[in-house]
């Protein structure tokens, strides 16, 4: 990753330096200063014409459904999961007044309250539990 910082001053360019070196020790990387030299556009380049590439064209088409039904996907498990915590709420209030509320699958039954959001909807959709 490169990042390029700009700034009015140069100890407001230091301090930001700084943090920004903490940011990726944190991160377990090691950041390293290098310029980047900047070349200047060609002829070709420079002309104002704006040319469809054909190749990219048809890998965006290509790729619209699948992406579509991931945004699908996504919608659909943000929907499951809030009930899913509802459900959990519901039953940790249920609780209180000494009553247990479990979910049967099919390899067994679990108390609702131990589980958080996901591991109640991979238990329902018979995956292995995220952990």
């Amino acid at each position: 990753m490169i990042i390029q910082l700009d700034g009015g001053t140069a100890e407001n360019l230091d301090t930001a330096r700084r943090d920004l070196a903490a940011l990726a020790a944190s991160w377990g990387h090691e950041l390293t200063d290098g310029t980047v030299a900047q070349r200047k556009p060609d002829a070709s380049e420079r002309r104002e014409e704006k040319v469809i590439d054909p190749v990219s064209l048809s890998a965006l088409i290509i790729s619209l459904p699948s992406a579509t039904l991931a945004v699908l996907d996504l919608a659909d498990r943000i929907r499951k999961r809030r009930r899913a915590r509802d459900l959990i709420d519901h039953a940790r209030q249920l609780a209180t007044q000494h009553i247990s509320m479990y979910v049967m699958a099919q390899h067994a039954s679990v108390e609702i309250t131990t589980l958080d959001p996901d591991q109640l909807l991979d238990l329902l959709a018979d995956k292995p539990p995220t952990t």
